[in-house]
Order: structure tokens, then sequence, then C-alpha cells
């Protein structure tokens, strides 16, 4: 009868060892970074206001008004709902 040779352990430390001198370096390096806060004015929508007056009136001369309705539109969730005299919107600044 044969003695059965018993398994070790040392070759799959070695290759963790190794792993870890590979990928320390790398993860390291990795830093996170929060998101910017979004501020908010509020608008009240006049009677005959479109989305695009408003968008205009909040953007700047060199702004892009599409961008801007883009923003409103986005942060209000409106899809495609006609906006409504007396609705408040929350314009990005």
């Amino acid at each position: 009868m044969r003695k059965r040779k018993k398994l070790s352990l040392m070759p799959a430390i070695a290759l963790s060892a190794i792993g870890l001198m590979v990928a320390l370096p790398t993860l390291s390096s990795v830093s996170l970074h929060a998101a910017t806060a979004t501020h908010y004015s509020t608008a009240t929508v006049r009677s005959g206001q479109t989305l695009w007056s408003i968008a205009a009136a909040h953007t700047s001369e060199t702004g892009d008004i599409q961008e801007t309705i883009d923003r409103i539109s986005e942060a209000n969730h409106l899809g495609n709902a006609p906006l409504q005299p007396g609705q408040h919107l929350r314009i990005p600044n």
C-alpha cells in the first residue's frame, strides 16, 4: 500500500500573496469623489407661460436654453405633461 501525499496550502498562499502584491498598489490609487449638490430656485408657472419661456428667463446670455429645459424637465419629472398655472417648478441653478 502507498502512502497518500498530504496536500499543502503553501502554493495557494504564495499565489494569493503575489496577487495582493499586484492588486494593492492599483487599488490604493483609487479615490472616490462625491457629486456636488445641486441648488434649486423655485418658479411658479403663470398663465400663458411655456417651459421655453421659463427656461429662457433662467438661462444666461451665453447659455443654452434647450439644456436648461432638459435640466428643469429632469428635476421636476415633467415628461410630456403640460404646465399648469400655479404649478411650482424646481429650477436648477
